[in-house]
């Protein structure tokens, strides 16, 4: 699980230039999830059920529901009419909290973490301190939205159509 997912953000200047910004594949296993479960809001939604429609590994999305369900985003029903459900109105489930608690650090460099750091120039380096400040506006952006603005009426057939990674890693790098 220690894939990326890449987001790409079109740089208006030039169109074939892009910007990156990575979450690990956990969390967008997790935001997919959520997104689902908020698609079908009164409906028990079984792991299989989302894992056949992402074409995701089950056996990761045990991992990602366990989780969910311990941060009490998600309640679990075990037995033959378990599933799952939301535990939280979407409105109520902002972004950057789920992306915060899931995300182990958001590092984006060596020298964001001090206890691991070997980079011989941090002392010198301003590069840190701008990086940061668009992680802080990354999560900033995060903050402004909920799941439920993902589920808008407008959103609702945008939100369930997803660009498997392998379809962007092949756009990426056929330049």
């Amino acid at each position: 699980m220690s894939n990326k997912y890449i987001f790409f953000i079109d740089n208006h200047s030039q169109a074939d230039y892009y910007t990156a910004m990575q979450l690990t594949l956990y969390t967008d296993y997790s935001l997919r999830v959520l997104l689902y479960l908020g698609q079908h809001p009164n409906e028990r939604i079984t792991i299989t059920q989302i894992s056949d429609y992402f074409n995701i590994s089950r056996n990761h999305l045990v991992k990602v529901v366990h989780n969910l369900g311990k941060l009490e985003l998600i309640h679990t029903i075990r037995g033959k009419n378990g599933g799952m459900l939301l535990a939280q109105e979407p409105k109520d489930i902002n972004l950057a909290t789920v992306v915060q608690h899931i995300e182990p650090h958001m590092n984006l460099l060596e020298c964001f973490d001090n206890e691991t750091n070997t980079c011989p120039i941090t002392m010198s380096c301003d590069l840190k301190h701008i990086l940061f400040k668009a992680k802080r506006s990354f999560i900033n952006v995060l903050k402004e939205h909920t799941l439920a603005d993902l589920l808008s009426k407008d959103n609702a057939e945008a939100t369930m159509q997803y660009i498997p990674i392998t379809k962007i890693q092949s756009v990426h790098t056929n330049k």
